[in-house]
């Protein structure tokens, strides 16, 4: 996206059932690379005991490239609509929205009924306040 979306607060709402599955699919898809990547790990150190494992190496290597790329898909997906993830793993996004005529963020953490909270744009989680 060249030019930054501004959401409204019914806009961002609107997107929750959306955003909701999209942020499941991200950690699902965040668990799966991790996995690959430990087990791309495990079969490397196995080589440096045995040279014979090439191909449970290109396997584990291509695995963890296909979910990596699994996962960069599905986070481009949120880029697209405009949203910036803050934390995969906590399911923590923001909608960039105008407030008082400046750029501020709406916050969202996965399991919250509503987005119910915004923050300046450097104030990060810990600077969340009531909408």
């Amino acid at each position: 996206m060249t030019a930054q979306h501004l959401f409204t607060l019914e806009e961002a709402r609107s997107l929750l059932p959306t955003v909701r599955v999209l942020l499941a699919e991200i950690q699902a898809a965040k668990r799966d690379l991790d996995e690959a990547s430990a087990e791309l790990d495990r079969v490397l150190s196995l080589t440096n005991q045995n040279g014979h494992l090439a191909v449970q190496v290109e396997q584990a290597r291509a695995r963890a490239e296909s979910t990596g790329k699994a996962l960069q898909d599905k986070l481009g997906e949120l880029d697209e609509l405009g949203i910036e993830i803050k934390g995969i793993e906590q399911g923590l996004i923001d909608f960039p929205s105008l407030r008082d005529g400046r750029v501020v963020l709406l916050c969202y953490l996965l399991g919250e009924d509503d987005i119910s909270f915004w923050h300046e744009v450097n104030a990060g989680f810990a600077g969340r306040r009531p909408l």
